[in-house]
């Protein structure tokens, strides 16, 4: 396949060796140039010099030898699109910069730049998790807007884990990756993951997921204890504060979750119960107690999810506690299909009548009202 979007991560290697070592006084004029270019710190000026070697000079630095490899070798369209993954420093930014000129200037009509927020070098746990989720987010979102199939990753540029979880981006959501190593002329394709991830595993455990790859913020352990299954401990990274055990969404995790949202939407149609015939519907219902109607936001919910998803007969709340927050999420409960609403002072759970009829169907549509509640 000849892939008409590359998405490319960034590195330094650019500044640190390349630029760094040229001397303004070499004999070369064109490195000399380069070298006062460097030094000025002229940007536009990097990009123009860069023009005056060949691609797969090394000076030019891993992104531009390896996109240059690619176009050599008929993995990517002359002319295609260029989104350049970079790290949230000072360098990166500049060096995003002088990509973008350069490939502009070689007549790619997209070339952009992505910042990926937490992909930095000095905390390590915002990088673990913040940067290397959201690089994974860029990723599939690029994918989600031209399509896989026409779609490829340029793993060459960056920190190794960078590089790493790029692989298994492209692995897990089916886009060929490629890598070139400064001493190989020899680009390197990684091959499709030779095991399937859990589809079912994902849709049971949709609303934690959700939860946490739309949150920055530790969420406590024990909020998701009744949910938990073993499958998931690898998805997610655990911190111990003053006694008490948080949990974040993994860079893993985040793959996990975007991998299967993709799946999902391109197979929901065929998983998801049918809809409710005419008349099946039925307005939602409180339970006795009185303490729940000083919160008509529930009963609104209840009646946005009767009316906007088709699979949805009738709601009842079962279960209320003003001062016992819990995540909002729906879930397999112990009385079938079951919504959990909280403004974070209070809990109000309730039943969800459907036309699921099968532990499948079931477990899609805890899916998909997942995915309707994320979207509010």
């Amino acid at each position: 396949m000849t892939a008409s979007t590359l998405i490319s991560t960034v590195g330094t290697s650019l500044f640190f060796p390349n630029l760094a070592h040229l001397k303004p006084d070499d004999d070369q004029p064109a490195r000399a140039t380069l070298a006062a270019a460097y030094a000025a710190g002229d940007l536009n000026e990097i990009a123009r010099g860069l023009a005056a070697f060949p691609p797969h000079d090394r000076l030019c630095g891993a992104e531009i030898n390896s996109i240059a490899a690619l176009r050599k070798k008929g993995c990517i369209t002359p002319g295609c699109n260029l989104f350049f993954c970079h790290s949230a420093t000072d360098d990166g930014r500049a060096i995003g910069r002088i990509l973008q000129g350069f490939h502009q200037a070689l007549g790619h009509p997209v070339v952009e730049l992505r910042e990926i927020g937490g992909l930095q070098d000095a905390d390590p746990r915002l990088f673990r998790t913040h940067g290397l989720r959201n690089l994974a987010k860029e990723i599939c979102a690029v994918v989600r807007a031209y399509g896989p199939d026409q779609s490829a990753i340029n793993a060459t540029g960056g920190y190794k884990a960078q590089i790493a979880i790029s692989v298994l981006m492209g692995q897990a959501i089916n886009v060929p990756v490629y890598y070139k190593h400064e001493r190989f002329d020899e680009i390197i394709s990684f091959p499709p993951m030779p095991v399937a991830l859990d589809f079912e595993v994902w849709m049971q455990a949709s609303g934690m997921l959700f939860d946490l790859a739309k949150t920055s913020d530790l969420v406590p352990a024990e909020d998701y204890a009744s949910d938990w299954n073993e499958k998931l401990e690898s998805l997610v990274e655990r911190t111990r504060i003053d006694g008490r055990e948080y949990i974040e969404l993994s860079a893993a995790g985040q793959i996990f979750h975007e991998t299967f949202r993709e799946r999902f939407r391109s197979t929901r149609d065929a998983v998801l119960p049918p809809p409710a015939q005419p008349g099946w519907k039925r307005d939602p219902r409180w339970e006795a107690s009185g303490h729940m109607h000083d919160h008509p936001e529930v009963m609104r919910l209840m009646n946005d999810l009767t009316g906007q998803v088709p699979q949805v007969i009738h709601c009842a709340t079962w279960y209320f506690h003003p001062d016992l927050p819990e995540r909002p999420r729906f879930r397999r409960g112990s009385r079938g299909l079951e919504g959990i609403a909280s403004n974070g002072t209070y809990c109000v759970k309730f039943r969800v009548e459907s036309t699921a009829t099968t532990e499948g169907q079931m477990s899609a549509l805890v899916a998909a009202l997942n995915e309707w509640m994320a979207a509010r």
